[in-house]
């Protein structure tokens, strides 16, 4: 259990970082949603796809790979590791830059309206540096340093929100009351730009206050080390590759399907801005992430049953917060939905779709270590290649028809036979006994609630919260009945130790 509680612990801290920053930069799109319009957020939502794409490129899994060979038993040194790790990350970012600046006119053309050419340079800048920085936060969670790691995380998402509001709330005010005090610098057609001016100048001051883990440190190349490093995690930059794009390839495809571009752009942005509603599943799996890869790679090394019982745990406490997150997001939808503009209301039903989708993904990313301890990496990216054959496939027959629900059935169903699949092939190659009859009895409650809650008819808005309030603490009283400990819970345990 020490372990788990461990693991508990930093995805607390990681989550905060993580849930706040992303709750926080979430609170952002009802301003976005009522300053620009549909086919202006359609232009954000495209072009950070395309940057979640080129992010993974850049970092092509140098990160896990620090991880595999910083805990490997033939290297000593996991500061040789790091530093090598930190040179090629260095060498290719200012690479990607230098190819960026000299085609950028053939590339802001091939983005058509989405393609400023400032727009696409401050987005190139911005990825370089994230991808750089991406090693240095890996370093830090390796030294498990969650609060460093989240203060610096947390810096660089407040100093992004002031900086958009700065931009998009108080220049507008000051160009009609005080003009000449802004003049000089704000323009006011640069429009959606100012989200990626923001962006980029949160990244460069990350960059900066990474200078100790960046600076502070002696480097050393070791190509053998870094030739390892590569081919360990080249089948996770291609599996990550697919992985980003089940995730991002129905945004970057819908104008193609689309016959009408403006509409295409308008729907991408309604798609979009309802996504951003289930966010609150992608935070869970995102600070759960970054507390178990390190976990992970630390339990290897005491092989066992200890380590095997911390993986089965990890998983089955996955699958009750997971379900729980899905259950108080649907249940407070009615509120939850005011976050955005009522103009984007008709896609409101993505969002359960989207959010299962994502606890699917989650459970997928618990399974996948199987293939990263016996170092059959290539499986993953034979789970992801097969995923994103099934989003391609749904969203090139379903998408004319049917629109963005298209894009968040094809999601859902690209997660669910990765799920399948991953299980299925790790039975033989690492088998863990996970307790899976336990999580079936999860989700037959969960689905029992959700179905009360949704079906269920009450009129009034109050009395509806009320009355799903009370199904949510029903599966509180369950879980915590049946599995959790709550003693050996971060933060919560001490109150249940008096």
């Amino acid at each position: 259990m020490s372990g788990i509680k461990s693991l508990a612990k930093d995805t607390a801290v990681y989550g905060m970082s993580s849930i706040v920053g992303r709750f926080l930069n979430w609170c952002l799109v009802p301003l976005y949603t009522h300053v620009f319009t549909q086919a202006e957020y359609g232009v954000v939502t495209y072009l950070y796809s395309l940057v979640a794409l080129l992010l993974i490129i850049l970092t092509y899994g140098m990160e896990t790979g620090f991880f595999r060979f910083a805990n490997h038993e033939k290297y000593s040194d996991p500061m040789r590791v790091y530093t090598t790790g930190l040179i090629s990350l260095a060498v290719s970012s200012v690479a990607f830059l230098l190819a960026v600046w000299i085609f950028l006119d053939p590339i802001s053309s091939v983005l058509g309206t989405s393609g400023d050419p400032r727009y696409v340079m401050m987005l190139a800048v911005t990825l370089a540096i994230d991808a750089f920085t991406s090693l240095p936060f890996a370093y830090l969670r390796y030294k498990q340093r969650p609060l460093r790691f989240a203060g610096i995380k947390l810096l660089s998402i407040f100093l992004n929100i002031g900086l958009n509001l700065f931009f998009i709330v108080l220049c507008p005010l000051l160009q009609q009351s005080h003009p000449g005090w802004i003049s000089w610098f704000y323009r006011p057609d640069f429009g959606v730009g100012y989200i990626f001016l923001s962006n980029l100048v949160a990244s460069a001051v990350t960059l900066l206050v990474l200078f100790p883990e960046v600076a502070g440190v002696r480097y050393r190349f070791d190509a053998e080390i870094w030739r390892r490093m590569i081919v360990y995690s080249f089948p996770l930059l291609i599996m990550g590759l697919a992985g980003i794009m089940n995730q991002t390839i129905d945004k970057l495809i819908y104008p193609w399907l689309v016959a009408d571009p403006d509409r295409a752009m308008a729907e991408l942005g309604v798609y979009g801005a309802n996504y951003k509603i289930a966010i609150v599943m992608v935070m869970f799996i995102q600070a759960f992430r970054f507390a178990y890869e390190p976990f992970v790679f630390a339990k290897s090394r005491s092989r066992g049953e200890d380590s095997q019982k911390a993986y089965v745990d990890a998983m089955h406490y996955f699958i009750i917060f997971g379900l729980l997150i899905f259950l108080g997001v649907m249940f407070y939808l009615p509120v939850l939905k005011y976050f955005i503009s009522p103009r984007y209301f008709s896609g409101l039903a993505v969002v359960p779709v989207v959010m299962a989708g994502e606890l699917f993904f989650g459970i997928f990313f618990n399974l996948s270590l199987w293939y990263k301890l016996t170092d059959r990496t290539y499986w993953g990216t034979i789970f992801s290649l097969f995923g994103l054959a099934v989003t391609l496939l749904i969203n090139i027959l379903f998408v004319p028809r049917y629109g963005y629900m298209a894009c968040a059935w094809a999601a859902f169903f690209c997660y669910l036979s990765m799920m399948v699949a991953s299980y299925a092939v790790g039975r033989k190659y690492y088998p863990v006994p996970y307790k899976w009859g336990a999580a079936f009895r999860y989700l037959l409650l969960a689905a029992v609630l959700y179905a009360a809650a949704m079906y269920v008819p009450i009129a009034h808005t109050g009395a509806l919260l009320a009355f799903r309030t009370v199904l949510l603490a029903l599966f509180v009283v369950y879980a915590v009945k049946k599995d959790l400990p709550l003693a050996e819970l971060p933060f919560v345990g001490r109150f249940f130790r008096r």
